[in-house]
């Protein structure tokens, strides 16, 4: 795929081109916004035909690496895979970095994650044996100067001294590539077996210097410094994307241990299998090494061919398998999770938030991802108190100073659509006289129920001419907003996907929390409220004494006037004893009128 400069900026191959080309061009809000990104930059195609799909695998590798195409999948090659090469036919023995591999008799072991590693392992092995650090050549340069400072620092043993015996530099040199091979425990041996027999000829000093090398191997093999990169016999393969990033990461393993892991952070990708098997490609002939086995997550289409191409650069056969059962299986597992680790370790919570806002958006089909949402409830009791709220959420957090509620007017039963076509037509009423407040207009309103109340709210803006996407949050048994629903009854799954169904969720949670706190302070507000409210003199402190005194209001009815005149004024006592028994001779003389008589 190019574009107008005729820049490439994908390359990819298929075994029916236009099936697999036409699948950019529909359905977009399924793609992520690189994908639609990059379908909005393609100017034309190239198309090369290859003999076969192995041919197809090598060209499409060589092209990614020659162009390195904007929009595919590329592991960053910037820091390099640099390796260590030692040339046992010299004199003296040297280790070095070197980038690549080169057919001249040396050993190279690698690769290593990046420069700053190998030279650690340089400086660890010399440090450790007491070889050379410094810039003299032997042996050129035997003799000609006194030990440098590292000697003095016990970290050399001072090989430019002509007393100094070649075949021991060399024996030393042979033990730095048995710790480089992994062979600890026979290294370990040699040195045990070499001290106790300079202690037995009572060398003593050579013995200790042997006891010291001894302990450094020792610690050193704890640490586990062979590279993975060459003597790994298992790689294990784990992927993990959240709607921030992605990571691929690779767990290399040495005779069942886990020595190494190497990973790499991405954008996420339309399509986790597609990227697992780009990635891998690129990971192993890019290091030019590879493990007699690789164990990955799913399957990857072309294993075979990439198993030929593998043997054919680094003539060593190795196994491409998706482990179905047993211990490979967790050793995926364990994969998945260091790459989820290593994923959400990078990702700021602003990531992540941006990044739920960006799959609610390719959910939805919204132009855009919503900046500010809106949600509706209603709540209340056997239809008293009929309130409602507005929470708004921007940038994918609560907005609490847009907060808004609304008392239900007009309306003593329990009708939820009604009271949800009141709310709506108030809030956009307000917005279209634009009052403050309310003068902003929401990208999503989210409506706490089905398709019927998402409907009722549809047909009330339409007729205000007020256009706006609409949603139903759909609940489980668990009272969770499963679905998004749109008013023609069409269905959004979210549960599926744990970033979405908790942002949701707690966008309703704060919904609901919001309504209700009002519904009960309404009703709190209504049942502190009493009949003594009502009568002539009986102000808030005088409750309060008649309160006090009796306890509850049935005690007050049934006081006398002595009784009331002990707490208020006889002329207030009066009237509180009147307004109860003339309220009582009310309801006796409607009995008689209906039975002729009162008891």
């Amino acid at each position: 795929m190019q574009d107008k400069t005729n820049t490439v900026i994908y390359v990819g191959k298929a075994k029916k081109l236009k099936n697999r080309v036409s699948q950019y061009f529909q359905d977009s809000s399924a793609h992520t916004p690189k994908t639609r990104q990059m379908v909005s930059h393609i100017d034309h195609f190239d198309v090369i035909v290859a003999r076969s799909e192995f041919e197809a695998l090598v060209l499409e590798c060589s092209l990614i690496k020659r162009h390195m195409p904007k929009y595919n999948i590329l592991l960053k090659d910037d820091k390099g895979y640099p390796y260590l090469r030692v040339d046992l036919r010299e004199e003296y023995p040297v280790m070095e970095l070197v980038g690549k591999v080169a057919d001249d008799g040396a050993r190279y072991y690698g690769p290593y994650g990046g420069r700053y590693i190998t030279q650690h392992v340089i400086d660890t092995l010399r440090l450790t044996l007491k070889l050379p650090g410094c810039s003299k050549k032997f042996p050129r340069d035997l003799g000609k100067e006194r030990p440098c400072l590292n000697f003095h620092m016990n970290n050399c043993d001072g090989w430019c001294q002509l007393s100094r015996d070649p075949a021991e530099y060399r024996m030393r040199m042979q033990q730095a590539i048995m710790m480089l091979e992994g062979h600890y425990e026979q290294l370990e041996k040699d040195l045990r077996t070499q001290m106790e027999a300079a202690a037995e000829a009572l060398q003593f000093e050579k013995a200790a210097g042997l006891r010291d090398t001894l302990r450094a191997v020792q610690s050193l093999s704890q640490k586990q410094l062979v590279t993975a990169g060459s003597m790994a016999n298992t790689d294990v393969i784990g992927y993990y994307q959240s709607e921030a990033k992605a990571c691929f990461a690779v767990l290399h393993y040495v005779d069942g241990n886990l020595l190494d892991k190497d990973y790499e952070i991405l954008s996420p990708q339309d399509d986790e299998a597609e990227a697992v098997s780009t990635l891998v490609k690129q990971y192993y002939l890019a290091r030019g090494a590879a493990p007699k086995q690789i164990y990955l997550p799913c399957e990857m289409e072309d294993a075979e061919l990439f198993e030929q191409l593998l043997f054919e650069n680094l003539q060593k056969k190795v196994h491409i398998r998706v482990p179905q059962r047993g211990e490979n299986v967790q050793l995926v597992q364990l994969a998945k999770k260091n790459a989820r680790e290593e994923a959400e370790r990078v990702t700021t919570k602003a990531e992540r938030t941006a990044g739920t806002l960006v799959l609610l958006q390719q959910m939805l089909s919204l132009p855009q991802a919503p900046k500010r949402l809106e949600s509706y409830d209603i709540s209340n009791i056997a239809g008293t108190d009929i309130v409602a709220s507005m929470v708004v959420f921007v940038e994918g957090k609560p907005s609490k100073k847009d907060y808004r509620h609304f008392k239900i007017e007009g309306l003593s039963d329990q009708d939820d659509y009604s009271s949800m076509r009141q709310v709506l037509h108030r809030r956009f009423a307000h917005y279209l006289a634009g009052d403050a407040g309310f003068d902003l207009m929401p990208d999503c309103l989210l409506i706490d129920g089905g398709a019927e109340h998402a409907k009722v709210v549809l047909d009330e803006l339409t007729q205000m001419g007020i256009s706006v996407p609409i949603y139903g949050m759909v609940k489980d048994n668990r009272h969770r907003t499963r679905a998004l629903i749109t008013a023609q009854g069409e269905e959004i799954a979210i549960s599926g996907v744990p970033a979405l169904f908790a942002f949701i969720g707690t966008i309703q949670e704060e919904t609901h929390r919001f309504a209700i706190e009002y519904h009960r302070l309404l009703r709190s507000k209504r049942m502190k409220s009493s009949t003594l409210d009502k009568i002539p003199g009986i102000g808030p402190k005088r409750r309060e004494l008649l309160l006090k005194q009796f306890k509850s209001i049935a005690a007050i009815r049934e006081a006398n006037m002595a009784q009331l005149e002990s707490v208020l004024p006889r002329r207030e006592a009066q009237s509180v004893f009147d307004f109860y028994h003339q309220k009582e001779d009310a309801a006796c003389a409607s009995l008689q009128d209906q039975q002729g008589e009162c008891s």
